[in-house]
């Protein structure tokens, strides 16, 4: 959890939830769960319990706290959909964020059946944008179930690209973020599969943002995309949300 991200569209994170289990093969080599595991065991430790999924209520109010405007990044280390995370829980996260309405949150989840199933719950403010992971073509259905919700901003994460994704149906879809795995067991992105879902965005006018090649040396791979980097973003974190740009 930082105020500060290294993550390229976003601009901080928050955790009121740690830990998580797999669900889809984008999962299989998660960074997240990489990083807590070194820690299983280290008492005092917040990865303590290393990758279990754990809710902490002493960091719910957190956001109140950074008074700059921000791009947060909801549960990096772990998803608000999980099965084992209490609706009431998850109301507690959606209360802050109602509040801490000069803050954009960004939530992302692989577990978009649940999402649509506590949708009729959740008080979906203009600040907080829904978000599912689609990584090849057998889960698109994804999209689907993000289409039917109440948030107002939509966006992908195509991350990790594991195979072309082609027709995509875009429409109600605000914003795709691509990018290839990274670390010592990566799998390879090609970059036909990048440029292709580059093209679906702009035929759709939909934003596109090309987040890394990935790779062992993510940064030696960068992220520069037919000549360019694709920076590209919804309009409303300047405009309507009050958010940072």
């Amino acid at each position: 959890m930082s105020e500060n991200s290294p993550i390229e569209w976003t601009d901080a994170t928050w955790n009121p939830i740690t830990g998580c289990t797999k669900v889809s093969p984008g999962c299989a080599n998660c960074y997240a769960e990489t990083f807590a595991e070194r820690f299983r065991g280290v008492p005092g430790h917040p990865y303590q319990q290393g990758f279990d999924l754990k809710l902490w209520s002493n960091r719910l109010e957190l956001p109140l706290t950074w008074r700059k405007p921000k791009r947060i990044f909801v549960n990096s280390m772990s998803d608000l959909f999980h099965k084992d995370v209490p609706l009431e829980f998850i109301l507690e996260v959606f209360h802050t964020m109602n509040k801490a309405d000069w803050h954009c949150f960004q939530t992302l989840t692989k577990r978009a059946d649940r999402l649509l199933e506590l949708d009729r719950h959740l008080p979906w403010t203009d600040n907080i944008w829904a978000g599912v992971s689609v990584e090849n073509a057998d889960y698109v259905h994804r999209i689907d179930y993000l289409r039917e919700t109440h948030a107002k901003t939509k966006f992908l994460s195509v991350e990790p690209l594991l195979g072309a994704i082609p027709d995509m149906n875009l429409k109600g879809i605000d914003w795709v973020i691509v990018g290839g795995e990274s670390g010592n067991r990566c799998r390879p992105v090609q970059k036909d599969w990048v440029l292709d879902i580059r093209d679906q965005c702009q035929r759709a006018g939909v934003h596109f943002f090309f987040k890394q090649w990935g790779g062992r040396n993510k940064k030696a791979a960068g992220r520069v995309l037919e000549g360019r980097t694709w920076d590209e973003m919804p309009p409303s974190i300047a405009s309507k949300n009050k958010c940072a740009i």
